[in-house]
């Protein structure tokens, strides 16, 4: 007998990003896939028949209520959600605005609560289920300009650390997915709003800055494709024991093998190839 197809939720997947992937990357393994999106003419790509588009803004609690809701009155149970909505914050720390950097928390930490507590409860009620969130290697280690996205990213790691331990007398997996380098538009989208003010105490490094925007927007052989990104975590998601981590993308094992070094070092070095 055949077993019924697992049901995703997938947050943030406008055309040109992981989300955007990941939904046909779960369509082309049997899913029923719910895509989301602030805007969802944004995901009109997104033609697979068992794919279906809902708006949701992740930081509205009224929208996620309505979204969870929706897909559980529709199919009864939500198998595998996947946090990947999230933006870009270039920029140095302390040019950034307070209302800014207070969005980009919003966005990488809150929202990831909100979406898991939403959840959690229905799939507690069957004793499974997978969360997912997408996490990043500048949140093992921080990239010079690029601060508070990694802090953001950084409490999202630590969200799912104590996540996989709370979750498993529920019967519930969580997952993190630690992403290197992906091509995707996540920088390309930002870039147009990007500016350094006027009293920047950066003004020697303005060119720096704005070639470290150039490592986030997808360029050269350290990249990873959005299709074969999203090909692997939906595969790896989608077993019946996850693997508590996934480290995947442009210079991930790079990066892993940062870990074993003093902090001190790498710091200093990723500082020097600013």
């Amino acid at each position: 007998m055949a077993s019924s197809p697992k049901v995703v939720l997938v947050t943030g997947c406008s055309e040109g990003g992981i989300g955007n992937a990941l939904c046909q990357a779960y369509a082309a393994q049997g899913c029923i896939v719910y895509a989301t999106a602030r805007r969802p003419e944004s995901m009109n790509n997104l033609d697979h028949p068992t794919i279906h588009k809902l708006k949701l803004d992740v930081v509205e609690d009224d929208q996620v209520r309505e979204v969870v809701k929706t897909i559980v009155d529709r199919e009864g149970r939500i198998d595998i959600l996947v946090n990947n909505a999230g933006m870009a914050a270039p920029g140095p720390l302390l040019d950034m605005s307070m209302d800014y950097t207070r969005q980009a928390f919003e966005v990488h930490t809150f929202a990831i609560l909100g979406l898991c507590r939403a959840v959690a409860p229905h799939m507690a009620k069957r004793k499974s289920g997978t969360i997912v969130t997408i996490g990043s290697i500048t949140g093992l280690f921080p990239l010079p300009f690029h601060g508070t996205y990694s802090a953001a990213k950084a409490a999202t790691h630590s969200i799912m650390d104590s996540l996989w331990m709370e979750c498993q007398p529920l019967g519930i997996n969580a997952t993190l997915v630690t992403a290197g380098f992906v091509k995707t538009n996540i920088i390309a989208n930002a870039r147009p709003h990007f500016h350094l003010p006027e009293n920047t105490l950066y003004s020697s490094y303005v060119t720096k800055i704005y070639e470290s925007l150039e490592v986030g927007r997808g360029s050269g052989s350290s990249v990873t494709g959005a299709d074969v990104f999203a090909e692997k975590v939906a595969k790896e998601t989608m077993k019946r024991n996850p693997p508590r981590n996934i480290y995947i993308g442009g210079q991930s094992v790079l990066f892993r093998f940062f870990m074993w070094l003093p902090r001190v070092l790498v710091l200093m070095f990723l500082w020097k190839k600013a």
